[in-house]
């Protein structure tokens, strides 16, 4: 690992730490969702724009740090592109627990609860890395496990297509496949933020 010559300054690590945090809220929130009744949603889907507004928050906060700051403890381009994707991620979990409202789905199949468990480690690895960034050799194990953990999400995924497409009709398979596109795409975005993470760590040894 390359010496840093430089003090390092730990509030945008903070940020993207909590920038994580949010996606392990919004997570809880969604697996709310998963299980109330529909008389619920709206009030549960309000919470979710919550998160999603404060991970907006903390995004441009982040920007401000970066533009403000002499010395950061990662390259900016590097910290602006993980905070871009923890945004993004969070925007898609909105995004499915606003169309499980909207389309009034009362009970999704199981695959969604094991889709929203991946997410949800994802979310914790991530939180816990993020902290951990100026000391890159620990985060290996977290490139890896996040990466095999969106692999499985996106077996799951063909899995729950195949059998919509055999048990639904067709606009119950169109609804449900919208939620379902979103909810991996959650997983496409933390495995991103994990590939950077070992660009990171490539770039640093």
């Amino acid at each position: 690992m390359k010496l840093r010559l430089f003090p390092q300054e730990p509030a945008g690590l903070n940020l993207l730490s909590q920038l994580a945090r949010q996606i392990v809220l919004a997570s809880a929130t969604m697996a709310e969702i998963l299980g109330a009744p529909a008389s619920e949603h709206d009030r549960l889907v309000e919470d979710m724009h919550n998160h999603e507004a404060k991970s907006g928050e903390l995004h441009f906060a982040l920007l401000t740090h970066m533009r403000t700051s002499f010395v950061n403890p990662l390259p900016r381009e590097d910290m602006y592109g993980l905070s871009l994707c923890l945004n993004q991620a969070i925007e898609k979990l909105d995004a499915a627990a606003e169309l499980v409202a909207l389309y009034k789905l009362d009970r999704l199949p199981k695959r969604a609860a094991d889709q929203l468990e991946i997410i949800s480690r994802q979310a914790e690895l991530t939180a816990d890395a993020m902290r951990r960034l100026n000391n890159l050799d620990d985060l290996e194990d977290y490139w890896i496990e996040t990466v095999r953990l969106a692999k499985r999400a996106e077996r799951t995924h063909r899995i729950w297509v195949a059998d919509m497409l055999k048990e639904m009709k067709a606009t119950q398979y169109a609804r449900n496949r919208d939620v379902a596109n979103q909810l991996v795409d959650v997983t496409k975005d933390m495995r991103r933020i994990a590939t950077q993470v070992g660009s990171i760590i490539v770039k640093e040894s």
